[in-house]
């Protein structure tokens, strides 16, 4: 009776790994094949051996200036950020054990808003000084939350709802800031509220990569400890967790890449929301979400900025189209959570 016991066990957890593996793999084919399609598509359509001429560094007439230039760093862009927002997006929720509480909706992302819009309004500042605005911003913001939300005990439901206000705060003071900034500055601050691939440049995407590269083995290293805080702060620590260290190590890897991310293209919406939620839905229960959270990240961006770009007669950033796709998922996670009670 026993054997048979570990046998049914043995063989649901080799089915949930196969699942795992599987949809993982699948995923990352996907992702794969809409970078090829970013490069590919456009006002004029290159066939796939021109891309890899161009890639390769040969010099192909016209596919060089437009794939090399223009193209592929639109789709690092949102390679790296759609990684950085899903896989951050899913640490933060797995941790905190609330689907609300990513970095869009507890202030984060708000604070690198604030900051970045202060420079382009107010001090009329470079992209550089922007990009490094954003990211001292959203550190400042994540600080002040934890230091506001830190009683006796560490609450996951005071840490949340004194996110949410910092963040209404926040879009108070963006909205403000556009209000008295010129008008010439406008458009700068809305387009890149709006969150957008547009304009990106290679030169202004390294601290996004480098920080991913590094951060991401980081992550998956703590995956196990990550699993074990979703148990509830008393379980962690009965299972030798050093639950506050963890945490630390694992708000600051994930701060760092969504700030950069932010920094690289603005606030992309929604994606952080998703993507762990879609990733975990798809892969089952009993794994680590970040991988898969963060190519779910990548799809989500690229395939709604190539909706963006070519589903209608106007060209839409990428933010207007996972903002759509992100509005009702909110509003129905909203209504589900205050019927079980956990509102």
């Amino acid at each position: 009776m026993m054997n048979d016991t570990i046998n049914l066990i043995m063989t649901g957890r080799k089915k949930r790994r196969l699942r795992f593996i599987l949809v993982t793999s699948l995923l990352a084919v996907t992702a794969l094949a809409l970078c090829c399609t970013m490069l590919m598509l456009g006002n004029t359509i290159y066939p796939v051996q021109d891309v890899i001429r161009v890639l390769m560094g040969e010099k192909v007439q016209g596919a060089t200036f437009t794939v090399g230039t223009l193209r592929f760093p639109r789709m690092v862009a949102g390679l790296f950020a759609g990684f950085a927002f899903g896989a951050a997006g899913a640490v933060f929720q797995t941790m905190l054990r609330n689907p609300l509480a990513n970095p869009n909706v507890i202030g984060i992302t708000a604070g690198s808003s604030a900051a970045a819009v202060f420079c382009i309004v107010v001090l009329h500042a470079s992209n550089t000084v922007v990009s490094i605005a954003s990211i001292i911003g959203g550190l400042a913001a994540v600080l002040v939350i934890f230091l506001l939300s830190k009683g006796s005990s560490f609450s996951i439901g005071r840490l949340i709802l004194i996110g949410i206000g910092i963040q209404a705060m926040l879009d108070a003071v963006i909205s403000y800031l556009l209000l008295i900034g010129r008008e010439n500055d406008l458009p700068a601050a809305m387009r890149w509220l709006s969150g957008s691939l547009n304009g990106a440049k290679m030169e202004t995407l390294y601290p996004l990569i480098i920080a991913v590269l590094f951060f991401t083995p980081v992550l998956i290293g703590l995956g196990k400890r990550l699993d074990m805080l979703e148990l509830g702060e008393e379980a962690a620590s009965s299972l030798g967790v050093d639950t506050d260290k963890t945490r630390l190590a694992l708000i600051i890897s994930s701060v760092l890449i969504i700030a950069l991310a932010t920094a690289a293209t603005g606030p992309i919406a929604f994606v952080a929301f998703l993507s762990g939620p879609i990733a975990k839905r798809l892969t089952g229960a009993g794994f680590s979400p970040i991988i898969p959270a963060g190519l779910t990240g990548i799809i989500l961006v690229l395939a709604s900025d190539l909706v963006g770009q070519f589903a209608f007669t106007a060209r839409y950033p990428v933010g207007v189209i996972t903002g759509i796709l992100g509005a009702p998922y909110l509003i129905y996670l909203l209504i589900r959570m205050n019927r079980k009670g956990d509102l």
